[in-house]
């Protein structure tokens, strides 16, 4: 009788756990179907939307599961709904991606090749409006300054960067600063003369004033950053090394122009977690290694 019990407690132990293993690929198990993907909203969180819509559609196509494109309201949200294995796959920003990494399991993938560089690269510029006394960027002391999203790499923690290296401490030495929750948002306020100085990534500020979002006789760049290393794809640590690698490999098989033009990519490359080393150290020491 014994033995018969054990028997049948070991074949509904095995059914349970079937049923968990049947279930997670829905619930966000190392193999998802669909695969959760969240996108910074490094502008309007609509135009990010219907910028990545082709997208999905290759990336489903490519790794023959379905998958869900999601652009949350703030660069915090992505980084929390990562954090809480509610993405398996996200596109962030260097800083976002460290945020991620200081709290949680993620492994970051591929970057893009800037059409622009020719390398994984891009830079920050500073602005100001043309008819500014403020030729250099030590001029902004005592001034006001807009950011864009305070998670933003950037918009956010390399102007703050380039602030501080002409002695000027984002914290202290502004009249005031503001976080204006976009890039474009930010070329808006400096344009229009609500801010006496704004950062923003330089390939989102050329693209508006090609659209004419943005008059190009409407700001001056006073000052370009150092080369930042370009924003990772990042998956969840708990995603199988099989699927991270055909997600990859998925990135480094495109070559459908049109959809590069989309992505801002020439083509991908993979990165590792130390490349975005220096962003993490410039982080802590600017008080913007967590989430704001």
């Amino acid at each position: 009788m014994i033995h018969k019990l054990r028997a049948v407690f070991a074949l509904v132990v095995l059914l349970l756990l079937s049923s968990c293993g049947g279930g997670g690929a829905e619930s966000g198990a190392a193999e998802p179907d669909p695969l959760r993907v969240g996108l910074i909203p490094n502008q309007s969180p609509e135009s990010v939307e219907a910028q990545y819509e082709p997208f999905g559609d290759y990336l489903s196509e490519q790794l023959g599961r379905d998958v869900e494109l999601t652009v949350p309201t703030s660069y915090t949200a992505v980084v929390e709904a990562m954090v809480n294995d509610e993405l398996d796959l996200a596109y962030f920003g260097g800083l976002t991606y460290v945020q991620a990494r200081d709290r949680g399991d993620v492994t970051p993938l591929v970057t893009e090749v800037n059409p622009g560089t020719g390398d994984t690269t891009y830079r920050t510029v500073i602005i100001v409006p043309p008819d500014s006394d403020i030729e250099e960027v030590e001029d902004i002391e005592g001034r006001t300054f807009a950011f864009g999203s305070a998670n933003s790499t950037s918009g956010s923690l390399y102007p703050a960067i380039m602030l501080q290296d002409e002695g000027i401490d984002y914290r202290t030495d502004l009249e005031e600063f503001t976080y204006t929750g976009g890039h474009d948002a930010t070329a808006q306020a400096v344009a229009n003369g609500g801010v006496d100085a704004g950062g923003l990534e330089d390939r989102i500020l050329y693209d508006l004033i090609d659209k004419g979002d943005v008059e190009e006789d409407s700001v001056r760049v006073i000052e370009e950053s150092d080369p930042i290393e370009g924003y990772p794809w990042v998956a969840r640590g708990a995603l199988t090394d099989d699927l991270k690698e055909q997600i990859t490999e998925a990135f480094l098989d495109i070559e459908d122009p049109t959809l590069l033009d989309l992505l801002r990519a020439e083509s991908y490359e993979r990165v590792e977690a130390e490349d975005y080393d220096f962003v993490e150290e410039k982080a802590r020491e600017l008080d913007l290694l967590t989430p704001q």
